[in-house]
């Protein structure tokens, strides 16, 4: 992708948060922001630098993970294309609280501070459509955590593997799922290791409801895998 020839506002405009914005304001906004591309294993922020953007995510996959003070790793959110991270924190003057780091090559636009505030100057309903974006952003997190506190991994991983439906109901029972990531990624955000979520994958197998073929899990019938831990 040329970034040269990139049309930021033009991508603003189809970004829920910026969908409802006038031309001649995106206009305004995109001159506030800025494209970079990243190469896999490349940090995007880390913990301790400055908040003055928040990001979207274009192409690629993007990690957001903390560390331990023994070095272990937990992955909170992964960012796939069209996804926005860090446009909460942006407005708490504090730094980076998590790592975010390209799991491949990616594209980020980044959109400064400053233009935002100006826009939520010119205009409050940019303030609700912020705030609501952040809320989803919080409703996650707080389903995240009923999921780790009420369902074990197995559920979990049910749960993961599912959730194309959540976005496409009439899907049929037959379902393809890509993991975008390494198992060990995906391992991490559910709070589970790899070896057992290798396992789970194992006995769902085993059990004939999916088919494992490297990074691709092919569900033979829907409403079977979701019931197998009802």
């Amino acid at each position: 992708m040329d970034l040269q020839q990139f049309d930021i506002p033009r991508y603003l405009a189809n970004l829920p948060l910026f969908e409802e914005i006038a031309p001649a304001d995106l206009q305004r906004l995109a001159q506030g922001c800025r494209l970079r591309n990243f190469s896999r294993g490349e940090n995007i922020f880390s913990v301790g630098m400055p908040c003055e953007e928040f990001h979207v995510t274009i192409t690629g996959q993007v990690k957001l993970f903390a560390l331990s003070p023994s070095g272990q790793e937990k992955v909170i959110e992964l960012a796939g294309p069209g996804i926005s991270f860090a446009e909460a924190l942006v407005f708490t003057g504090k730094p980076y609280i998590i790592n975010a780091q390209a799991l491949s090559e990616s594209i980020v636009l980044s959109v400064g501070k400053a233009a935002v505030v100006r826009e939520i100057e010119d205009d409050p309903r940019f303030a609700m459509r912020m705030l609501a974006g952040i809320s989803r952003r919080l409703h996650g997190l707080v389903h995240d955590v009923q999921a780790y506190s009420l369902h074990n991994g197995m559920q979990r991983v049910i749960d993961y593997l599912l959730h194309p439906l959540e976005e496409n109901p009439a899907t049929s029972n037959a379902l393809k799922v890509s993991l975008p990531v390494s198992k060990a990624t995906i391992a991490s955000r559910l709070s589970i290791t790899p070896e057992y979520f290798s396992r789970v994958l194992h006995e769902l197998e085993s059990a004939g409801l999916i088919s494992v073929d490297k990074r691709e899990i092919h569900i033979h019938n829907a409403a079977r895998l979701a019931s197998h831990c009802a």
